[in-house]
């Protein structure tokens, strides 16, 4: 098996995140694509069975968060991390512009509706941690579209208020067996550049591109200061962030799967146990079932 070890990605508040020092590009752990197929592959078949002893076990659900600048790789780790995990165990959201009803609840409200039945896996990609990247990068969002009173928003703490939350959040989550597993997919502005000139050039991955990528690429030092406050301020024991360098998506992936997968065996999960008394009346119906057979 690959030397991925996930905790070595992870930061749990402890200490300062500086994410100048954060690395995009790591050494490879796949020695070829057959070796990155194989790798990937176990680890899938490996998550996909502990998915379903979580199933069977139905205490715990498991929250996957996926943030990251546009072009960093989210929906394609996505799809191949959980592509032979069964389809009626996870779930996948996408969040994108609140809509106007959206707008009147709180911005918990249409993240905390998605949220994972016992012995599932949700995936969000982005999540409420948007409400302090993308609006605080463009506070006017805050202020002109948010209907939050002035008095509220307009406070200087209002980004630390809403850190607080979220960790409460989260801490809550945890207290009812939800485990929340998240991750930051650390693309260097020239990956993303490159990847960006790829939707433009090949025409299958037009769909992908969208003139605001370009709009918000140009506040990519803002939002490296708005990623470095949130993970730095949101990171605690219980619910860590996990730092990947992004610029290799196939080191990404095996990345991302490792995490998943050590969390996963963390937890107490079992398939459920039948008394004795069950055993010798399931025992029973075998004959029934042969008899029937025979009919």
């Amino acid at each position: 098996m690959s030397k991925i070890k996930g905790q070595d990605y992870s930061f749990n508040g402890k200490g300062t995140f500086k994410i100048v020092e954060a690395k995009t590009k790591i050494k490879d752990f796949y020695e070829n694509k057959i070796d990155y197929s194989d790798q990937l592959l176990e680890l899938q078949n490996e998550i996909d069975a502990l998915q379903n002893m979580m199933y069977a076990h139905n205490k715990y659900g498991m929250l996957v968060i996926f943030q990251a600048m546009d072009a960093a790789g989210k929906d394609g780790t996505m799809k191949r991390v959980f592509a032979n995990v069964h389809p009626l165990g996870t779930s996948f959201y996408s969040f994108k512009r609140p809509s106007e009803q959206e707008l009147d609840h709180d911005y918990m409200w249409r993240c905390y509706k998605e949220l994972p039945e016992r012995g599932k896996i949700q995936v969000f990609n982005r999540s409420y941690y948007e409400e302090v990247l993308v609006v605080k990068v463009h506070t006017e969002i805050l202020t002109k579209y948010q209907k939050i009173p002035t008095s509220i928003s307009g406070k200087a703490d209002v980004w630390e208020k809403r850190y607080k939350d979220i960790v409460n959040f989260e801490d809550y989550l945890n207290n009812n067996g939800i485990v929340v597993v998240k991750f930051f997919l650390n693309v260097s502005k020239k990956e993303q550049g490159e990847r960006l000139i790829a939707r433009i050039q090949e025409q299958e991955k037009n769909w992908k591109f969208e003139e605001g990528d370009i709009k918000e690429r140009g506040f990519w030092n803002d939002y490296q200061k708005a990623y470095e406050g949130l993970i730095n301020e949101t990171s605690t024991k219980s619910n860590p962030w996990h730092i990947i360098p992004a610029d290799d998506k196939k080191n990404m992936r095996l990345v991302v799967a490792k995490v998943i997968q050590e969390k996963l065996k963390t937890l107490d999960i079992n398939y459920p146990k039948s008394s004795n008394e069950r055993q010798a009346e399931l025992t029973s119906f075998i004959e029934i079932i042969n008899q029937q057979n025979a009919e």
